[in-house]
């Protein structure tokens, strides 16, 4: 049976591996119905940021979801080629932003979330609704599972 063993990620290691991916899962909740959807992102990791360009229709569930004013909890995980697993939980409060007030370093931030791609969508592109979002971090957690096989 392999052996696992558990480390959680210094700070340096998270904002390292947040770097890296792109992809991860937002998961939003109205009272006791729970959403989750996988979105791509961009990370500041000097404020534990991310920016989420989000694309919905207007009578869909992820709308209803993202109208609620609750908190949420994002996921970034993955694997490598030696048997190590890495993950980060992030909390926090996600607030739409007005385009017209981004930053620079927003707007870069917002062009490193580069999926979803506009054209998988079967609804006219008109017809999309799309958002900015920033999730900012009251809680960020990174854990690293290295196992052994030969064990």
């Amino acid at each position: 049976m392999p052996l696992a063993r558990e480390t959680e990620m210094t700070r340096e290691e998270t904002d390292a591996f947040l770097g890296e991916n792109e992809t991860g899962v937002l998961s939003l909740a109205e009272g006791d119905d729970p959403y989750a959807a996988p979105v791509s992102y961009g990370y500041d990791a000097g404020r534990a940021s991310f920016y989420f360009r989000l694309v919905s229709t207007p009578e869909s569930e992820k709308r209803r979801f993202l109208d609620a004013n609750t908190s949420a909890r994002f996921v970034v995980y993955g694997d490598d080629d030696k048997g190590a697993y890495r993950s980060v939980v992030a909390e926090g409060t996600l607030n739409e932003t007005d385009p017209s007030e981004l930053s620079v370093e927003q707007i870069e931030q917002y062009g490193d979330a580069e999926r979803p791609l506009f054209e998988i969508w079967g609804e006219p592109k008109e017809d999309l609704d799309i958002r900015l979002y920033e999730f900012e971090t009251t809680n960020l957690t990174g854990r690293r599972t290295e196992v052994d096989r030969d064990a």
